[in-house]
């Protein structure tokens, strides 16, 4: 087989590891809060969200033609590029689920195909305007969740503030079904695309294709990926996010997916690749300051801050040694 179509094997099946990656990694986003007030058991979370993370993932391509052809200019970009961008994006998320931190995968694929573009061809096969948004969208992704959050925790206190706690506890057991759901269908709606985007990127690059379109298998193929990781369940990071960070009843929990999913669902249809793990986090950091500042265990919410600002550099250091790695051996 010709080198040219080994290498597209070998970056489409890197792309389908990264979904599994993305995954498992961000189960937790989806499952971490149903599981912690004990709404759904841990295989009933993940088996549920799985389901909904492939129905989402069918919702919309916007964002992966964002992917696709605002980060870097197709017409420059080299299967190795894609290959080692996806290597750098798979060793955070593998590394970062390992030590129980959730993540933006999304921006561990940033990091990764900024690195290994950078040492490919400089700055100029960058598309600084489409990095721009995602970094901006990756600064406000979790403010936005805060307030939503904090915002819906505080009108379902005002409206069921009279209710009888062990009432209020019944009915939002069974409402967190429904958010739980919405926030696994939204992140399939946003994250599964950052793959399809990838390899829609590679096939256009290497001329399979002849516009920035997803084709259909590929859709399919993340979809199903991405249910795999989440079937995985990444359980060190959903004891962090669910249990570790704050105490949670299914009211809040309610109130933190539902914040969660009204953004995600609404930038998965305009194609703004915001981070799934950053908005979560938010609305519930929101929901648990509303209780007051001790209600939240900072310490821990600062050591997940910490793996965010690492993402973007650690990735793309990863994927610049990779791509120099495979230039000198091709």
């Amino acid at each position: 087989m010709p080198e040219a179509e080994w290498m597209i094997l070998a970056v489409v099946a890197a792309a389908l590891v990264f979904d599994f990656t993305n995954g498992w990694n961000d189960s937790a986003n989806a499952v971490a809060t149903v599981v912690s007030t004990r709404v759904l058991s841990p295989l009933a979370a993940v088996s549920f969200s799985a389901t909904l993370n492939v129905i989402g993932a069918f919702y919309s391509t916007a964002v992966a033609k964002t992917i696709g052809s605002d980060i870097l200019d197709p017409n420059v970009v080299t299967q190795q590029v894609v290959l080692a961008a996806l290597v750098g994006g798979i060793a955070w998320n593998t590394a970062m689920t390992l030590a129980g931190l959730p993540i933006s995968a999304s921006h561990a694929l940033l990091g990764g195909m900024v690195g290994a573009a950078l040492v490919h061809g400089g700055s100029g096969t960058l598309q600084w305007a489409g990095i721009r948004l995602i970094l901006i969208a990756m600064i406000l992704s979790p403010a936005v969740g805060m307030v939503f959050g904090y915002l819906f925790i505080m009108a379902l206190r005002l409206i069921f503030g009279g209710a009888r706690p062990a009432l209020v506890n019944a009915l939002f057991r069974r409402l967190q079904l429904l958010s739980a759901g919405w926030m696994s269908f939204s992140h399939g709606t946003n994250d599964a695309q950052k793959a399809m985007g990838i390899i829609t990127l590679a096939l256009y690059s290497g001329g399979y294709i002849d516009s920035i379109e997803v084709p259909s298998w590929v859709i399919v193929a993340c979809a199903l990926a991405m249910g795999l990781g989440t079937m995985a369940g990444g359980w060190r990071v959903i004891r962090t996010l669910g249990m570790r960070m704050l105490h949670m009843e299914p009211v809040h929990g309610f109130a933190a997916e539902t914040g969660a999913a009204l953004v995600l669902t609404f930038t998965a249809a305009t194609g703004v690749p915001v981070s799934t793990t950053h908005t979560i986090t938010g609305a519930i950091l929101g929901v648990g300051a509303s209780s007051g500042f001790n209600a939240v265990r900072w310490g821990i919410a600062g050591k997940i801050v910490y793996a965010w600002l690492f993402t973007l550099p650690g990735s793309g250091i990863v994927a610049a040694l990779c791509y120099a790695l495979l230039r000198a051996l091709t």
